[in-house]
């Protein structure tokens, strides 16, 4: 696959680094002359110009390009270059960062978005995920589905502990993508026996309200059943 990147930062020549490992073709661009690090980042195609710039991402390649990443530490920029990949250059998958959380409401379908990394959301997601047990913990969202990933850790007194997948049901559309147990990925298949501690990785359709409340109660700790209310004593 062929990807640009904008933004030569740390952020964006790690992300190029891996891209490059798994065998994609990458085009660096950033406006800073001390970021144009090409030794760090041999095997790209580096651009010295403003990625906010029409011809300067025509000139990049852009309209070829399978997917581009905003990854600059400016998110006024990360907007102009995403809303310009996808409705002047039409790229199929847009990634955007972002950096400051109050913008988050920005970052999506109408501003070219298709799915905006947020470091500090992406970070107290891995906290919660490491200490909730029994909760659902949103890991990420995809704009053009309006669907979110989230983690699940079954606790020791789930009911669907020792169960099949078979013979537990999920609220609505949400669909178990996979399993995570002792640090390896599952493909979930009918027969597999759910165990505590599992971690589950779902799908969740954001427009369902309901569903989170419903994914607890089906995976999380048992309700407490609501006592019965007294009648009311017989006047004499």
């Amino acid at each position: 696959m062929r990807i640009v990147i904008a933004g030569a930062g740390s952020v964006g020549r790690f992300v190029a680094l891996r891209l490059l490992a798994h065998g994609h073709e990458v085009t660096l661009i950033d406006n800073q002359p001390d970021q144009l690090r090409v030794a760090s980042v041999a095997d790209a195609d580096w651009v010295l110009a403003d990625a906010c710039s029409p011809d300067v991402l025509s000139d990049a390649g852009v309209r070829e390009a399978d997917a581009l990443v905003a990854a600059t530490g400016d998110d006024k920029a990360n907007l102009v270059i995403s809303l310009l990949a996808k409705g002047e250059f039409g790229v199929p998958r847009v990634v955007a960062r972002l950096n400051n959380p109050k913008n988050e409401w920005l970052f999506n379908g109408s501003w070219g978005v298709d799915v905006p990394v947020s470091t500090p959301r992406l970070m107290t997601a891995l906290v919660e995920e490491a200490v909730s047990v029994g909760l659902p913990v949103q890991l990420f969202s995809f704009n053009q589905a309006d669907v979110s990933m989230y983690a699940f850790v079954l606790p020791d007194d789930s009911r669907v502990v020792s169960r099949r997948l078979e013979d537990v049901t999920l609220p609505g559309r949400t669909v178990l993508s996979s399993i995570l147990r002792d640090g390896r990925p599952i493909t979930p298949t009918p027969d597999d026996v759910l165990e505590a501690g599992d971690e589950l990785l779902l799908l969740v359709p954001d427009g369902d309200t309901e569903a989170l409340g419903r994914l607890t109660r089906a995976l999380g700790h048992p309700q407490p059943e609501a006592e019965p209310e007294e009648e009311p004593a017989d006047r004499p």
